[in-house]
């Protein structure tokens, strides 16, 4: 049973207010961000309690999602619903971010009205809600590769700028009165998430990765859709399948609607998609990794005679000589007395800064080739500079994209909608893997 539902900036400006029952005033929006910010650590609980109000809440397009209740409510229950209520408003407003919201208070609104009635949660369909929802989309502005600070592959989270999908991929799945509608398209995205740490010597101490696909379905009716992956996919290590370089998953599991008569023969998952976003399947792979990593570095850190800090880096992109990494950036701590930073980069796009906040020295590199590499050399001022103080260099970071590229391999062989769509109807398959933390010990 839920008491209220808010949205909250990151600075604690609220957006949105909903009170079903009136157990509680508005004032339980500052007791929760008082609660939130009191706390140590960059991830707060997601269940808080305060003078017997449970607050639970998720984080999505950097906006908290609230809910209360003063009821022993499950709390997966509420999370899923929280997880519902934000995949609803992308589906309906196209995008997630506060000023989707703000432009779209009215519509978010409805929506909650016909998803919980005095605080029980009736529906979260897509299908069923269409029927009821009147009010219109307000679209965000024009998209403008000037502007990526929002864009995100279907709002997928990473800790840097996102890989620009087309403007369709993020518009509303109802058109406004007077339009003929958008394009009958679908997408499909294979989406992962690495996780790796590199001893100082290059070997591989983890490495995990963790997969999805995703669709998001303008189709007005579709019966069913055949997605075909790698014939010789596996899952599992002792299972092995083909005769090519095979595919593999430590384990993997699918959307309740997902259909998986074929899948075990051919490899092959059937799903009646409705409009909207979801996840059709989930993979991950761990403790191995079936390439070679994407990044290699080559550090070497000393001191001058002018008792200043020397760091060079040597930075070695892995990937195929076709391929590239965008939005690449590496953070190196460095000793906490340091006071400025001279650089040398080795190509003019590249950028450096000393954050003096975080003891660290930010690279950015906003495309690396495959096959490829850059160095740079960081001269570092550090009063009091002595042999303990090269001991706080390290260990490095790096946040990056990989468009069209998959390290488990996955990939999407064919895919079938059926009936055949009348008219013009388009089907897009994309490949993205963002890093989820990359950690390379020098």
């Amino acid at each position: 049973m839920i008491s209220q539902v808010f949205i909250l900036t990151s600075k604690g400006d609220h957006l949105l207010y909903k009170d079903f029952r009136g157990e509680a005033g508005v004032d339980s929006i500052s007791a929760f961000y008082e609660s939130m910010t009191a706390l140590s650590g960059d991830q707060p609980p997601v269940v808080m309690t305060h003078k017997g109000m449970h607050f639970i809440h998720v984080r999505q397009g950097g906006l908290y999602w609230v809910a209360s209740t003063k009821t022993n409510a499950s709390p997966f229950t509420i999370i899923e619903f929280l997880n519902r209520l934000t995949a609803l408003t992308k589906d309906y407003c196209g995008t997630l971010s506060e000023k989707s919201v703000r432009a779209n208070f009215a519509l978010i609104y409805e929506l909650l009205d016909e998803m919980v009635d005095y605080g029980y949660i009736q529906t979260t369909s897509t299908d069923i809600l269409k029927n009821f929802i009147q009010t219109e989309a307000e679209s965000s502005k024009p998209f403008s590769l000037f502007d990526l600070s929002n864009v995100g592959l279907f709002g997928a989270e990473t800790q840097q700028s996102k890989v620009a999908p087309s403007a369709a991929a993020s518009r509303p799945i109802m058109a406004n009165r007077g339009e003929q509608g958008g394009k009958n398209e679908i997408f499909v995205d294979v989406i992962e998430r690495l996780a790796m740490v590199i001893g100082a010597n290059g070997i591989i101490m983890k490495a995990d990765i963790e997969g999805e696909i995703r669709v998001k379905c303008y189709l007005p009716n579709c019966s069913e859709m055949r997605i075909g992956l790698n014939e010789e996919l596996s899952i599992g290590k002792s299972q092995l399948r083909g005769y090519g370089s095979a595919v593999r998953v430590d384990e993997c599991s699918f959307h309740q609607a997902v259909k998986l008569d074929e899948f075990d023969t051919y490899r092959i998952i059937k799903v009646c998609p409705s409009q909207g976003e979801q996840t059709v399947m989930q993979y991950q792979v761990c403790d191995d990794l079936p390439c070679a990593p994407p990044f290699r570095l080559f550090p070497s850190v000393e001191r001058d005679s002018g008792n200043r800090l020397l760091m060079y880096l040597k930075l070695r992109c892995d990937l195929p000589p076709k391929s590239a990494a965008i939005n690449v950036a590496i953070t190196v701590p460095v000793p906490k007395g340091s006071v400025s930073l001279s650089q040398e980069l080795s190509s003019p796009d590249q950028r450096a800064e000393l954050q003096p906040k975080n003891k660290a020295v930010l690279w950015e590199i906003p495309r690396f080739p495959g096959g490829s590499q850059l160095s740079a050399l960081f001269k570092l001022e550090v009063p009091g500079l002595s042999s303990a103080s090269l001991l706080e260099v390290g260990p490095v970071g790096m946040c990056f994209e990989l468009p069209k590229h998959t390290c488990t391999g996955l990939q999407i062989r064919f895919l079938r909608l059926t009936p055949t769509q009348p008219g013009l109807s388009q089907r897009w398959v994309r490949y993205v893997t963002h890093s989820d933390s990359y950690t390379i010990r020098v």
